[in-house]
């Protein structure tokens, strides 16, 4: 059980891989948000920074707060939001209350909301304990890592293809992490390759000036 006595509008998030359904409402119930929104960061945390300017403290409740719930959670915290989640059978068990018995995305949304403001003994509060902090400081120290690396093979091969063709170089340098590039360099034709991909053979020597057969 959380506390929402300080909280003057509830989002529910009904999250899914490439964009969410959102509904926002207010303590006393005015749906005062519903789209559907990209699982994009610039996207919720203007959303986010918009109901918080209007209405105040904003709490922002899921049903999945792993995988594809970790991004809004953890935008939503940085936004200065606070965060829960409605397990999925508590959800289903509330969504019996209301009317309707499709399921879809945006009444999902919507219960989740509106059970944040009508049942706030229904959502659990996420908090990171000490160890989940160094978890993810872990995790996050080994992706800077792969960055590093990645940045550092880049450079050497953008080092190498101005060594062996600078035109090419300009062209596909700064592009060296599409899926493409692989292929249009084995395309080109590099100075001192044949079209097969080959050195030119050596010119076979000529007979000397002034030599006679025989």
């Amino acid at each position: 059980m959380i506390d929402t006595g300080d909280v003057d509008a509830s989002l529910g998030l009904d999250v899914g891989k490439g964009e969410h359904h959102g509904t926002a409402v207010t303590r006393v119930g005015k749906r005062v948000f519903d789209e559907r929104l990209p699982n994009s960061e610039p996207k919720m945390r203007a959303v986010l920074d918009k109901l918080t300017a209007k209405h105040g403290t904003v709490l922002v409740v899921i049903d999945q707060p792993a995988s594809i719930g970790a991004l809004p959670l953890a935008v939503a915290r940085d936004a200065g939001c606070r965060v829960a989640y409605l397990p999925g059978l508590t959800m289903r068990q509330i969504a019996d209350l209301y009317p309707g018995e499709a399921k879809t995305d945006v009444r999902d949304a919507f219960v989740i909301a509106d059970a944040a403001r009508t049942m706030p003994h229904t959502p659990r509060g996420i908090e990171l304990t000490d160890e989940t902090i160094a978890e993810l400081e872990m995790i996050v120290g080994f992706d800077d890592d792969l960055a590093g690396e990645a940045t550092r093979i880049a450079n050497r091969l953008r080092g190498l293809l101005a060594q062996i063709h600078p035109h090419l170089e300009r062209v596909l340098g700064p592009r060296l992490d599409h899926p493409a590039c692989p292929d249009l360099a084995g395309a080109v034709r590099l100075p001192g390759r044949s079209a097969q991909g080959r050195a030119p053979p050596l010119a076979e020597p000529g007979p000397a000036e002034g030599s006679a057969d025989g």
